[in-house]
This record gives C-alpha cells, sequence and structure tokens, in this order.
C-alpha cells in the first residue's frame, strides 16, 4: 500500500523535567489536531509560568507528518526548536505539541548545552506519555431520501463505520468517518444507493 494510513501520537497531556547548571527544562507534550489549539495550550503555559525565560515549541500535523513548526523564543536560532521537533521525530510521533520551559540558572550552557537540553526535556515528556496508534480517517457526509435509508444504515452497519450525526427527515443526511484504506470500497457501494449522493468533508 502506498499510503500509510496509521500514524502514532499521544493518548494523553505529559510532562517530563531536565536540569544543567541550574537552569531547568520543563518539557510538556499534548495531543492536538489543529493550529488553533496549539495558540491555547502556549497562552496557558504562558501565564502559568511567569518567572520562565523563554518558551521554546514544536508541532507536527497531519496524519502524513508534513506540517511542522519549530519556534526558538530568543534562544540561538536552531539550539531549541529543531532539537524539539527532532525528539518527535525519533519517536516517529504525528499531531503533537511539544512545549520547554525555560528557568535560566545564571550559567550560560553554549551551543551544545542548549541542544542536548531542549532535545532530552522533549524526550522525558515523550517518555511519560501513552503512545497510541491512530488510523487515517476521512470523513464524508451522506445525503438521501427517507426511502434509501434502510440500505444506508446497512451498509454503514456492515462496514462499521463511525457515525457523526444524522438527521432522518424527508431528507436525510448522515456524516460518517471512514478508515483511509477501505475508503474506495465503502464509496464504491455507497454509489449504488440510488440517489444518495456524497460529499467529503475532511480528514481526521
Amino acid at each position: 500500500m502506498l499510503f500509510d494510513d496509521t500514524y502514532r501520537t499521544i493518548a494523553e497531556p505529559s510532562e517530563g523535567i531536565f536540569r544543567d547548571r541550574g537552569s531547568k527544562f520543563i518539557g510538556y507534550a499534548f495531543p492536538l489536531s489543529t493550529d488553533e489549539e496549539a495558540k491555547l495550550i502556549l497562552q496557558r503555559i504562558r501565564t502559568e509560568h511567569p518567572k520562565a525565560r523563554h518558551f521554546c515549541w514544536a508541532l507536527r500535523l497531519s496524519p502524513d507528518r508534513s506540517v511542522f513548526r519549530i519556534q526558538d523564543d530568543g534562544e540561538p536560532s536552531g539550539t531549541a526548536g529543531r532539537p524539539i521537533l527532532n525528539a518527535m521525530l525519533s519517536a516517529d510521533l504525528s499531531n503533537v505539541l511539544i512545549v520547554v520551559v525555560r528557568y535560566f540558572g545564571g550559567t550560560l550552557l553554549g551551543v551544545p548545552g542548549l541542544i542536548n537540553a531542549y532535545k532530552t526535556a522533549a524526550a522525558e515528556a515523550i517518555k511519560e506519555s501513552s503512545i497510541v496508534e491512530k488510523t487515517v480517517n476521512d470523513i464524508y457526509e451522506a445525503k438521501f431520501e427517507y426511502l434509501a435509508m434502510n440500505e444506508v444504515m446497512r451498509l454503514i452497519k456492515e462496514e462499521q463505520l463511525a457515525v457523526l450525526d444524522q438527521q432522518f427527515d424527508n431528507h436525510c443526511s448522515i456524516r460518517f468517518e471512514v478508515r483511509k484504506a477501505n475508503l474506495n470500497a465503502v464509496i464504491a457501494k455507497m454509489e449504488k444507493i440510488e440517489g444518495l449522493r456524497l460529499k467529503y468533508l475532511t480528514t481526521v
């Protein structure tokens, strides 16, 4: 199969700590699915640590692991965000944000020291998390006439599709999630149902 339809992420937030020459690096790992969530988490962490010197982070989004962002937040370029991302890459995680909060201890650590500290704090947070494997799913909406409802519901049951939302009236609609690997087979069966219209919504 060309497209791997599973990815690894973390089940719940976790944290780890690394200390070096008086500086304290607290790593926080969070599962997430959008950039917006990351902004809210960062705001919250800044509020929780008003005396911290730096808030460096990296995130990796999308099941194909193609979207990532890094932020050194005042540390020398390449010494914080990139090592945090590398810890994520080593664990092959996606849909994760890791923030490392630094309390400066008065001694400069130098570039190698900083790289090691940020990478280790991120790795410690990952070590404390539960890693789970998820499937990449597409969300579709099916619209159909009331008369076709039995046929549609039977297909949903046979294919074990997760129903996210449903409205049954004269005109019915169902939003459902289908694993990418099974997508073509499910769509082919749906398209055989008379009058049914399918619309792709998003991938999760």
